[in-house]
């Protein structure tokens, strides 16, 4: 088990993150990396609602989470939205992904929220297993997604 250090996301963390972000959710998308790195650069210059965070290891971005009003092309009208953890490969199984779950539940706690949703299809055991619930199955893009709840 990997202590992962967990910070919010830094303007050097971006593009970095932006990276192992468009391999893991946008590939054959047709999302750049110039327009994730736009979209991650206006979630940290928010208001103060949204935020991003990263897992380092010495130093070096190697997974991220964020916290967000709005879910891309959600067909539910839920808010706010835990998205877009992602572990670098060598990294997962070691904890950093659950570091990052807790950090923005905490932060989302600290910020008055209730309930948190995500969107999964792969990983619901690992979100069960953090005491996330599922809510509806259903299908996008012509594939199965599961809406996920917990309350905070």
């Amino acid at each position: 088990m990997m202590r992962p250090t967990i910070e919010t996301m830094a303007e050097g963390d971006v593009k970095v993150v932006a990276r192992l972000r468009l391999e893991a959710f946008f590939e054959g998308s047709g999302r750049t990396l110039d327009e994730d790195i736009a979209g991650l650069r206006r979630l940290i210059a928010g208001d103060g609602f949204e935020a991003a965070f990263v897992a380092r290891h010495h130093g070096r971005p190697v997974g991220s989470c964020l916290l967000v009003r709005n879910e891309i092309d959600s067909p539910h009208n839920l808010t706010p939205w835990l998205a877009g953890l992602i572990v670098e490969e060598a990294f997962r199984g070691s904890g950093v992904g659950t570091a990052l779950v807790r950090a923005v539940e905490a932060y989302a706690a600290s910020a008055g929220v209730g309930r948190l949703y995500l969107y999964t299809w792969q990983a619901r055991a690992f979100y069960e297993a953090l005491g996330w619930s599922a809510v509806e199955t259903f299908e996008q893009d012509g594939g199965p997604m599961l809406l996920m709840s917990r309350e905070l």
